[in-house]
């Protein structure tokens, strides 16, 4: 790669690191210029929103605690007319994923200026990408208006982040930098990053599923989320997420979980296709085989590792082989509609991968 010469783009963002960072909220608001912030959250953590809008004071416009996974575009139809209605002229979103999808809708259709506060591992602060949901269907959008331009990252937002949330967000984080080790176009700067946070999951996971209010466990899982977010945002995505997306969008299965099932299948599968990415990942885990150890990681922090927990029907995943070929994504290994049937079978199961032929 270095002797063919590489393309590394950053993206302006600016990141505020640390315990108690909160605090820095209303300045941060002020240092963009604005002076009416719309609080978006989900409606579970509408309470923290109101905390959020009280510290804001006069700088808060409101809160839309409506986002929903997926970010189905009839929620941020409605959104948009909460916003309107406020007069904002910035956007504070608080939470994961979900609350940080629907911000960055409501940024694409408007323009306005994002501040994130990251509750999670799932890293969608970093990325210039929107996953929306409309008429059952799951497509991504990337544009630099999407791109939130401040995350707040405060440890101590995560202290009491539940078990479950944290396992599984984190390996949402882990598939982002799966996926970056054999991106079409990834350069060793994504490749050192994603490195670091498969490594740094794969040491934090395991200790905070025994002791959740460990706060260098937290620190550690937060920076690797942030260097996985980042490699997302940066690279571009492949077989992993198309199916991940097809999953959620078309079966409304949940997010995190999903990402948790497959990324393991769809290692195994591509092991064949960039031996020398997996083998890294697979080292990074302290393990032979990459799936295997993304697999066995799974199991040893608690996570569903089959998708008939999560509630998909095995006559489903016919269709769902159908749609996952229909517009692929760039791939380092070939695959048909036979070969993704397979993957999701397994998955299906919960079995452990293989080395796939």
């Amino acid at each position: 790669m270095l002797a063919g010469g590489f393309r590394y783009e950053t993206h302006p963002q600016r990141i505020v690191f640390g315990a108690g960072k909160i605090e820095t909220l209303p300045t941060e608001v002020a240092g963009l210029g604005a002076k009416r912030a719309l609080i978006i959250s989900t409606p579970g953590q509408q309470g923290t929103a109101e905390d959020l809008a009280r510290r804001l004071g006069r700088s808060a416009a409101g809160i839309c605690a409506e986002a929903r996974m997926h970010t189905p575009v009839e929620v941020t139809d409605r959104a948009m007319a909460v916003l309107t209605k406020s007069h904002a002229d910035c956007l504070v979103a608080f939470g994961g994923g979900t609350a940080i999808g629907l911000s960055k809708a409501l940024a694409l259709r408007t323009g306005l200026p994002q501040i994130v506060i990251p509750t999670t591992y799932a890293g969608s602060e970093m990325t210039p990408i929107l996953g929306q949901t409309e008429n059952g269907v799951k497509t991504t959008i990337r544009s630099a208006q999407i791109l939130p331009r401040l995350i707040i990252y405060d440890v101590d937002l995560t202290l009491a982040l539940p078990s479950s949330v944290t396992a599984t967000s984190g390996m949402n984080a882990m598939a982002h930098a799966i996926e970056g080790l054999y991106a079409r176009d990834r350069n060793p700067v994504t490749s050192l990053m994603a490195l670091d946070a498969i490594r740094s999951l794969g040491e934090a996971l395991p200790t905070l599923h025994r002791n959740g209010s460990d706060r260098n466990a937290r620190l550690q899982a937060q920076y690797a989320a942030w260097l996985a977010g980042h490699v997302l945002g940066t690279v571009g995505m492949a077989l992993h997420h198309k199916l991940c997306h097809t999953l959620g969008g078309s079966f409304d299965l949940p997010h995190a979980e999903t990402h948790t099932v497959i990324l393991p299948h769809v290692a195994a599968f591509n092991a064949a296709g960039d031996p020398a990415a997996l083998a890294a990942a697979a080292a990074a885990l302290r393990g032979e085989h990459a799936g295997q150890a993304l697999y066995d990681l799974a199991v040893e922090i608690g996570t569903a590792t089959s998708l008939k927990t999560l509630g998909m029907q095995e006559a489903d995943l016919d269709r769902a082989a159908e749609l996952a070929v229909q517009k692929p994504y760039w791939n380092p290994r070939p695959f048909d509609r036979t070969k993704i049937r397979e993957i999701l079978g397994q998955a299906f199961e919960g079995m452990r991968p293989a080395r796939m032929p």
